[in-house]
């Protein structure tokens, strides 16, 4: 499935990989948020499927800490 290889290349991924990639994925949902303020956004479907992204990179983290 798509979601278990985006998982797995996560979990292939270094510390600091997964904080740069955690800090790209904080700035895109950031600038969707902003788009849906200003009703630019077309694919509103976009900040759930980056908000889930985010927390599975924090798993991923959380994961290697221990």
């Amino acid at each position: 499935m798509k979601i278990n290889k985006y998982v797995e290349d996560l979990q292939a991924k270094s510390a600091t990989e997964l904080n740069d990639e955690l800090v790209a994925a904080k700035k895109e949902l950031f600038n969707l948020r902003f788009q849906n303020a200003t009703n630019q956004l077309e694919n509103t479907s976009r900040i759930k499927e980056v908000r889930r992204n985010i927390a599975r990179i924090q798993t991923v983290i959380a994961q290697k800490a221990n």
